[in-house]
């Protein structure tokens, strides 16, 4: 007759094994993502992960679902850091923390970023989460607008086009100082305002000759 323990603890272990295989291939996707944008299969997450890429398939079925689950957790900050901007009662410190956040998340995880400006998942979850994010996100603006501080003709639809311009230039400038981006949040936000008595400190000085040249040899759209 087999050991009770022996019988006991086999499903705990293959339970903990197949966590660590998760996270494993995780940890891989999110490495790749970084550097080579969401154009990866699930065989080259596997070579990554040192990983068979049955045991990938037997966890996600295919790169969408791979995709959601690695930025699901990311998402949901977004999201809250929408619902925060709505519980603020400026409405254009409510519109500057939300456009700051959600620049200092995308500008940390490229991931997301290129997942919020090219739609790469079609998955549920995102979808959900994408069009919740849109309803804050208009109301926010609207907030702002009805208030007499955000320029009247910005449309929530210039929003992913602002992401985009912020978000490639913090990823070209990455390599040579990861905070720049908030120097062009500034100028941005300064364009946004529609009434200001002077131009506001933006914190961060322009980028030096030589971070200019390293991030011209070093950067390419899409990779780190």
């Amino acid at each position: 007759m087999p050991d009770a323990a022996v019988v006991i603890d086999e499903p705990k272990r293959l339970r903990r094994d197949a966590e660590r295989n998760k996270q494993r291939i995780l940890r891989a996707a999110s490495e790749l993502f970084a550097e080579r944008g969401l154009d990866v299969t699930l065989h080259d997450v596997a070579r990554h992960a040192g990983l068979g890429v049955g045991t990938v398939y037997r966890r996600f079925a295919n790169r969408e679902q791979l995709i959601d689950a690695l930025f699901a957790d990311s998402l949901d900050r977004l999201l809250a850091a929408a619902r925060e901007a709505q519980t603020i009662d400026d409405p254009w410190r409510a519109f500057c923390m939300f456009l700051e956040r959600a620049v200092e998340m995308m500008a940390t995880d490229r991931g997301l970023w290129t997942m919020m400006t090219t739609a790469a998942s079609k998955g549920d979850h995102f979808l959900g989460i994408h069009t919740r994010l849109n309803e804050i996100v208009r109301d926010v603006i609207a907030r702002a607008q009805d208030a007499g501080a955000l320029r009247e003709d910005l449309s929530p639809d210039d929003m992913p086009v602002l992401h985009v311009i912020l978000g490639s230039g913090a990823d070209f400038l990455a390599g040579a100082r990861p905070e720049i981006w908030r120097r062009y949040l500034g100028i941005m936000l300064d364009g946004l305002r529609r009434d200001r008595t002077g131009p506001t400190e933006l914190g961060q000085k322009p980028p030096s000759a030589q971070e200019l040249d390293h991030a011209m040899k070093t950067w390419w759209p899409g990779k780190r």
